[in-house]
């Protein structure tokens, strides 16, 4: 009889552990989404043009890659009370070329963390997202400040290469592999593997 109550504990405890692992393991899966930081007329001017023609090409192939995976598109525009861009004005638009829907989440902030007094962390906990990819304006700026955010609130974080830009190059560079932003091939993987 002792055995059998050893035998049964013992199969409770594997259950238990098992159950304990299932829940871990749907709790540490991917769940995407990307984050358009910035990239409104206004601050576009800033940008070298090839830096900016081949950033805004590659957000446009992530937006849509995202979107045929069925994972979130946020996008986050910049707003200061005292010199704008305000939100009436063209320069606070992204360009039309951005394949931006009007349902997309929007969020509008006053500082370079998109995390700061916004609702970003609310509208990504609703829709169960744990790992946001980060692409925009600027690297060096509010993509950088966004990206230290994220980690703050416990998100896992990449930025995305050739999608980052900055009113310089070679900042821009720096960036990319100070963070070890991730290229095509290294996202397409991970979102493979994503839940929906």
């Amino acid at each position: 009889m002792k055995k059998l109550l050893c035998i049964h504990a013992a199969i409770l405890l594997i259950t238990g552990v098992s159950l304990i692992a299932q829940e871990k393991d749907s709790q540490s899966g991917i769940r995407p989404a990307i984050v358009v930081i910035d990239i409104q007329n206004q601050f576009l001017t800033w940008v070298p043009e090839s830096e900016k023609n081949l950033a805004l090409y590659m957000i446009n192939d992530y937006i849509d890659y995202f979107r045929a995976l069925g994972f979130p598109v946020i996008r986050v525009y910049h707003h200061s009370p005292e010199w704008g861009p305000h939100p009436d004005s063209s320069g606070f638009q992204f360009p039309a070329s951005v394949h931006i829907k009007n349902d997309d989440p929007m969020i509008v902030k006053n500082y370079a963390d998109a995390f700061k007094k916004t609702d970003l962390e609310k509208i990504l906990r609703e829709r169960k997202c744990n790992t946001l990819f980060l692409c925009g304006l600027s690297a060096t700026g509010c993509v950088l400040a966004t990206y230290f955010g994220a980690k703050n609130a416990d998100f896992n974080v990449f930025m995305i290469r050739n999608a980052v830009m900055s009113h310089n190059s070679t900042f821009t560079n720096n960036i990319q592999e100070i963070v070890n932003a991730l290229d095509f091939e290294a996202i397409d993987l991970m979102l493979k593997h994503a839940e929906k």
